[in-house]
């Protein structure tokens, strides 16, 4: 299809419709593949970025679309047509017309040669409504699909001839169209997940051996569009038995993931040559699964965590942009939403004194502050409005500081605000956090209060803060693993110039820190022992108590390696110890000098 630019739309922020007006200038919407981003490939409407040669990152497809916020008149029959086994049932095919659907760019596979076609041609996309209806489905179908993908992608699209006849949409249709027309008792009685495969490749091999594969919402599209290859597919699919496809999921599949295993599992598969001994091995895969599954859980929140303060500083802050990102991170976890109110704080109180205060930053935080469920957040949420109310004046495009020393008074005081804000949130995750770590199993300790004590440090609270990083301190000190601290733009504000200019120092020469969300980070214990030297050097402390503290620091550096997963992470770690033994070392060799005197 193409694209018309046809209609101007205004959104009603009331009520969340859409005012239209038309016009008429004969252009047409496009979008230029050849000037995608270094490095990108492209596939189908996506452009695939391989980012596997970079420690923690995934590789990612990016792909460009534009909504349509109806159901569209080409899959107009598929809401109401016959079913007989109710699937999807009335509410799920409810849910799929009120999402809509996509166009994505991507031209016909006869006209991708074409200099204008391939610019101007765009695609319908359901992948909405797909995904709505995939998370209907049974676990046995959802497991079904995968062993289906894993089959078709590794034995035939490995081929290139297979691969212009054949792809993985094709499965994906093939499964809804089985969830539509066959009994729930045909995926649940006698439960056998080969038997259900092998019916469902024959089922795909008659498909393509009529060269007929229905679209499941277009009724009068037909996805095999490239008659080249088919037979031999069908005729590959059709000899495929029950015995056979056993062999290979052994083979090709359990296999591969018992070398993920540790070498006590996977040696396991050296030897399967009776039931018993294969029934066994994959157990043993099985239950080392579910042992390591709560960690993996683990480290994807705190891997989403990183995302979070990455995106924050990268992205345009919008009402909308925080209300999706707060949407489906309670999608993740319910508490993710309290660390994002506490990044997005941060940032528009680094962002102000700069730039000042817009009608934009005044909604995003009127939004995080009423979206967050934290009550703690509520009475600084209005004294922050009273302040914005009472010494910011507005106009209609931006609100601007006030040129009086009142206002600057004002604008410190809404930092302010932000920040205590910002502390408590943090500090209120940090607790979601510990009792997380322990439901997860997770074998870091975790201390609640780091926060609390970088906040009383940065306003001369020295006395608060070597309380919190002691007893942070003897909670860690034996610790197996400890947790990391991110510094990034939105915390760095909190700490002292040294550990700035270690940071960026760390930045300078370790090029690894920038490959990845999560940039460079420091142990709570780490960051606890140089708080706790500076407090107790600004306090003049005894020299027995830095000598003290002197040990902590040279336990901690000598257990450094098992904090750290990459190398590169122990930089700024080390420099933070290296400083702060460097500063107390000095004052116990200055006060015993002086002492001898």
């Amino acid at each position: 299809m193409y694209l018309q630019l046809r209609y101007l739309l205004t959104k009603c922020i009331d009520n969340d419709t859409f005012k239209h007006f038309t016009y008429d200038d004969g252009l047409h919407l496009f979008y230029d593949r050849s000037m995608c981003s270094e490095g990108a490939s492209i596939h189908g409407p996506a452009l695939c970025n391989d980012q596997s040669n970079i420690p923690i990152l995934l590789s990612t497809d990016t792909v460009f679309c534009v909504r349509c916020l109806s159901w569209l008149p080409q899959a107009a029959d598929w809401p109401t047509q016959q079913r007989n086994y109710d699937w999807p049932d009335s509410a799920t095919v409810d849910r799929v017309i009120m999402n809509g659907c996509d166009v994505v760019q991507v031209a016909h596979r006869q006209w991708r040669q074409d200099e204008w076609m391939s610019k101007f041609q765009w695609r319908l996309s359901f992948s909405r409504a797909q995904i709505i209806l995939i998370n209907s489905w049974m676990p046995v179908q959802q497991v079904v699909y995968h062993m289906l993908r894993v089959f078709v992608k590794s034995e035939l699209l490995a081929n290139s001839n297979t691969n212009e006849a054949l792809s993985n949409y094709h499965i994906k249709t093939l499964m809804m169209w089985a969830c539509e027309l066959k009994s729930s008792s045909f995926w649940t009685d006698d439960l056998n997940l080969i038997r259900i495969c092998v019916e469902l490749l024959h089922t795909l091999s008659v498909w393509l051996t009529y060269a007929r594969c229905k679209h499941y919402f277009v009724t009068n599209c037909n996805l095999i569009q490239n008659f080249f290859g088919v037979q031999l597919i069908a005729s590959q699919l059709m000899s495929i038995d029950d015995a056979w496809l056993s062999t290979w999921f052994v083979n090709n599949y359990i296999r591969k993931c018992s070398l993920l295993c540790p070498d006590s599992v996977s040696s396991l598969f050296n030897d399967v040559s009776t039931r018993m001994k294969l029934q066994n091995a994959v157990s043993a895969v099985v239950n080392w699964r579910l042992s390591t599954a709560l960690e993996y859980t683990w480290q994807a929140i705190q891997f989403v965590k990183a995302l979070i303060t990455r995106y924050v500083f990268e992205c345009f802050l919008t009402v909308r942009w925080c209300v999706c990102w707060m949407t489906e991170l309670a999608k993740t976890d319910t508490h993710l939403a309290t660390y994002f109110t506490a990044v997005v704080f941060l940032h528009v109180a680094h962002k102000i004194p700069k730039t000042g205060f817009s009608d934009e930053l005044t909604n995003v935080l009127a939004t995080v502050s009423g979206q967050c469920n934290s009550q703690l957040s509520l009475s600084k949420a209005i004294k922050l409005m009273k302040v914005v109310a009472s010494d910011l004046q507005s106009t209609a495009e931006f609100r601007t500081i006030k040129p009086s020393s009142s206002t600057d008074l004002s604008t410190s005081e809404l930092v302010d605000l932000l920040q205590q804000s910002a502390i408590e949130h943090l500090t209120t995750y940090r607790q979601f956090e510990q009792f997380e770590a322990r439901e997860f199993g997770s074998v870091a300790t975790i201390v609640t209060t780091d926060f609390e004590a970088l906040y009383a440090y940065k306003h001369g609270d020295y006395q608060r803060c070597l309380q919190l990083s002691t007893q942070n301190v003897h909670t860690l000190l034996y610790a197996v693993h400890v947790h990391d601290i991110l510094i990034s733009s939105k915390f760095i504000h909190l700490l002292d110039d040294d550990i700035v200019s270690l940071t960026a120092l760390t930045l300078i020469v370790v090029r690894e820190c920038w490959d990845g969300p999560y940039h460079v980070g420091i142990t709570q214990l780490t960051l606890s022992l140089y708080l706790m030297t500076q407090c107790q050097l600004k306090l003049r402390h005894s020299v027995t108590s830095l000598a003290q503290t002197l040990n902590h620091i040279k336990l901690t550096q000598r257990k450094l390696p098992q904090f750290n997963v990459f190398p590169f992470e122990w930089t700024l770690e080390q420099l933070t110890l290296k400083l702060a033994e460097h500063k107390a070392l000095t004052y116990i060799i200055k006060m015993c000098s002086f002492n001898s005197h």
